[in-house]
């Protein structure tokens, strides 16, 4: 069983983008509304995914993730996923001994910005950057596939780190 370990996190400030290590345009959609699990495509850098994940909202999901031909997931994403998309650039930025992800949105969801780093343990230690702000973890308004539902466009008082 595939079990992902999670944390995210608002930011405090900008500092982060000085050590960026790589960044990904990310496009993907949501297959459906379910209670129990989300089943979304992904593309990226010519690659495709679908990815099955429990709906538990907070740091430990599980997750199954299964690579697709590129133009399956670039179909799926234009005939089949629930509206809006998700697109965002997926910023890479190593910290201590752990790699963040930070995730600057576009589209619908734009101008929220979200850190996420994934642990091998719930328990598990790690050194927090400056720029980190907020644990919004247990947010489900933060989840992608409740920003499809609700965009960050229609939230009336959005929360700052």
């Amino acid at each position: 069983m595939a079990l992902e370990i999670e944390r995210k996190f608002l930011l405090r400030s900008d500092a982060w983008q000085q050590n960026v290590s790589r960044s990904v345009r990310i496009r993907q959609g949501y297959l459906n509304q379910a209670r129990q699990c989300s089943v979304r495509v992904r593309s990226a850098e010519g690659r495709g995914w679908l990815n099955i994940k429990s709906a538990t909202i907070g740091a430990q999901r599980h997750e199954y993730e299964y690579e697709i031909p590129f133009a399956d997931a670039e179909e799926m994403l234009d005939k089949l996923c629930l509206r809006p998309l998700i697109e965002k650039v997926r910023h890479f930025v190593k910290y201590g001994d752990h790699t963040w992800e930070i995730d600057v949105f576009e589209g619908d969801n734009q101008g929220l910005m979200v850190a996420e780093i994934e642990l091998n343990d719930p328990a598990e230690t790690f050194d927090r950057p400056a720029w980190i702000g907020q644990e919004v973890t247990d947010d489900p308004r933060y989840y992608n596939t409740c920003l499809v539902r609700h965009p960050y466009k229609d939230w009336s008082l959005p929360s700052h780190g």
